[in-house]
């Protein structure tokens, strides 16, 4: 229990940190939302009176900074985000909404298929070291050392605009597809969410496959490995419950470290390919100066990053019960 109240205590200040950040970024630069959707409209200067109501409307307030603060933290309590300057007047919360599960399916899809492919070759190559596919991890490293948005054109153009095997934009075929939970709509959402997630899977597994790697090798040295090998216990057993099992602790501990590069990667991805999801919709965002919604999507962003973490961490406790004694 003693483990757990730590951990949750330190995600707990964790959190508080970034929301105050996510509420002081903004009003530190110039300018409001109310300012910026003025300046789009051509004509006769707004009244006082439809000026002040547009602040209501988005939460603009001159009360001292604190006053605001609390402000902001019982809104964010109700579930209000404010509205969004570039969807006008729909709330950020429903924008956020329609396009987290765009993101959280392309991210968990990816993430799975990363995770569990760089760690089986890992073990693979460090159990079989010296073979052939030990021999391939080298090259396989420069694939990780390619940012995704540039790994994301070169498959775009390759399989999309070359190779013609996948859609060039887009979460689904908008033409032809009714959105909604049918065969029709889920068959062209993974095809279209096919290239983006073989970005993410072929960005990422080369550094899963080396770091699995590296701690199999170091691990077949230790005593109680040679000793299950002297006992003359099956080489699959030896392989997996005793080296793996011990080797893979590192990779628990390393994913908490690496998931926001995967997330920054993931966004970034979704802007080459014009994907429906949180990534497309920040740049939407920024293009209009939607402080609002930029706001809004950075806190889901470090609130997503944070929950990961804390489940890592509490994983990592379960794996290794004496980390729940340090």
């Amino acid at each position: 229990m003693g483990y757990l109240r730590r951990k949750l205590a330190f995600y707990a200040v964790a959190l508080w940190a970034a929301v105050t950040l996510n509420f002081l970024i903004p009003r530190l630069i110039k300018g409001n939302p109310v300012d910026i959707m003025l300046s789009r409209v051509q004509g006769q200067p707004m009244p006082p009176e439809a000026r002040r109501a547009l602040e209501l409307q988005f939460g603009v307030s001159h009360d001292p900074l604190w006053q605001q603060y609390l402000g902001y933290l019982g809104n964010l309590l109700r579930g209000r985000l404010g509205l969004s300057v570039t969807y006008y007047p729909t709330p950020v919360g429903t924008v956020i909404a329609q396009s987290l599960p765009w993101t959280l399916a392309l991210a968990g899809v990816s993430l799975v298929i990363t995770v569990a492919l760089g760690l089986g070759l890992g073990t693979l190559a460090g159990w079989r070291r010296g073979g052939r596919l030990d021999a391939l991890v080298p090259a396989t490293t420069f694939m990780a050392a390619i940012p995704y948005f540039w790994l994301a054109l070169i498959l775009l153009y390759v399989l999309g605009l070359g190779a013609g095997l996948f859609p060039l934009n887009g979460g689904y075929d908008y033409a032809g597809v009714t959105m909604g939970p049918n065969l029709a709509f889920l068959g062209s959402a993974v095809y279209h969410g096919a290239l983006p997630a073989l970005t993410v899977v072929v960005s990422s597994v080369a550094g899963w496959m080396l770091g699995m790697r590296n701690m199999m090798v170091s691990t077949m040295a230790e005593d109680y490995v040679v000793m299950a090998e002297a006992k003359g216990l099956p080489p699959r057993r030896v392989m997996l419950a005793y080296a793996a099992r011990n080797a893979v602790l590192p990779s628990v501990a390393g994913f908490a470290v690496s998931l926001g590069f995967v997330v920054s990667g993931l966004l970034a991805t979704e802007v080459v390919f014009a994907y429906p999801g949180i990534g497309f919709a920040l740049l939407q965002g920024v293009q209009n100066a939607d402080y609002p919604l930029m706001q809004g999507i950075f806190l889901i962003i470090s609130l997503a990053v944070l929950g990961a973490n804390l489940l890592v961490d509490l994983l990592y406790g379960v794996i290794d019960p004496r980390t729940r004694r340090a």
